[in-house]
């Protein structure tokens, strides 16, 4: 399976974003997608799509995007939630559903700040997209693009923009 993972939209989804995932399975979107339910709809309409809200989503998001989401996919189980913190560092809600899902792959938005690596205490790999809207201090707008088979993710990508 080949997925696209972005975060923190904000209401924007540019020509640029697009391309880069136009190769891609599946996007995964890790909350915040500004816009109410127009960027969403205008995501997936261009790739299937997976998400969860994120803390400056409009609530009625939450009937098709829940505030994490917990699935397998080609044998790696994937626990996604926006707000998350990162490795040492996570924020309470995030800890509990690690250690009750016990995920190998833990995503999560909400800093702005692309991040991948593994978590020394349990395990598994992190990934912050970091940002692909204009809203925000950052500087450059990331997204990420990857393969997981047979449980194993491989060839991961990263995609930078400058923010104009």
């Amino acid at each position: 399976m080949f997925i696209g993972l972005l975060s923190d939209s904000h209401g924007r989804f540019d020509p640029p974003f697009r391309k880069f995932f136009e190769p891609v399975d599946e996007l995964w979107h890790a909350g915040d997608f500004g816009g109410g339910l127009v960027t969403a709809a205008e995501i997936a309409a261009f790739k299937p799509l997976k998400g969860v809200a994120g803390n400056c989503d409009d609530r009625i998001l939450l009937y098709d995007y829940p505030e994490h989401l917990f699935w397998t996919c080609e044998g790696m189980k994937v626990l996604m939630t926006h707000i998350g913190g990162s490795p040492g560092h996570w924020e309470s809600h995030a800890r509990k559903l690690i250690e009750g899902y016990r995920p190998d792959l833990f995503i999560c938005g909400h800093s702005h700040i692309l991040k991948v690596m593994r978590d020394p205490l349990y395990g598994f790999i992190h990934l912050n997209p970091g940002a692909c809207g204009l809203q925000g201090w950052q500087t450059v707008r990331t997204a990420l693009r990857f393969h997981i088979d047979n449980g194993q993710l491989h060839d991961l990508e990263v995609f930078n923009l400058a923010k104009d």
